[in-house]
């Protein structure tokens, strides 16, 4: 388990998140629910229907890896529909969970397992392996930037880290070799 410790208020405009090796732009939800919103939908949230303000991006490119991390507003995304992903179901996801301890810390079960098994499944599927400690500093970006949506007591916020391939091809060959559109990490 590792702790996230407090951020400042991401309301406050645009501002950059520095970790270790990558720096995650942040843009704020515009339309971020208001606090007595989010703690009624919280109070009974049926698994897969109710989703957090945020969402993080990474893009790999062909020569220049995984760039472009950032922290954004959930919100729908637009693919062409000659998508690896949606003739070959060429997706990789996790499952995690953030907890909120008695302390009001912010944790996270075995965050680095997920990682590992993000890596082998994406090498599984021929798709660029996401370095583990940038699939850490995801979780950890996205956790900070929507951990009031994290419970106090029982409960926990699932995390779904996934990446597809929307590479515009139809035809068998690993993921992205040589990729127009490139694929993203979508962590939501």
């Amino acid at each position: 388990m590792f702790a996230l410790l407090p951020i400042p208020n991401a309301s406050e405009g645009r501002l950059a998140l520095m970790t270790q090796q990558t720096t995650f732009s942040l843009e704020p939800n515009p339309n971020a629910l208001d606090a007595a919103t989010r703690e009624a939908l919280m109070r009974d949230p049926a698994f897969g229907r109710v989703f957090t303000d945020h969402m993080v991006t990474i893009t790999w490119r062909e020569g220049q890896g995984w760039q472009d991390a950032k922290v954004t507003a959930r919100k729908p995304f637009s693919i062409d529909p000659a998508c690896s992903v949606l003739h070959y179901g060429q997706e990789i996801f996790e499952g995690m969970k953030a907890y909120r301890g008695a302390d009001g810390a912010v944790t996270l079960f075995r965050p680095l397992e997920n990682a590992r098994r993000f890596q082998a499944s994406a090498k599984r599927m021929a798709m660029p392996a996401l370095p583990e400690s940038l699939f850490l500093e995801a979780i950890e970006q996205l956790v900070r930037v929507d951990q009031a949506w994290v419970p106090h007591g029982s409960g926990s916020l699932y995390l779904r880290p996934f990446m597809f391939a929307n590479e515009v091809f139809l035809g068998i060959k690993p993921a992205f070799l040589a990729s127009s559109r490139p694929p993203s990490l979508f962590s939501a």
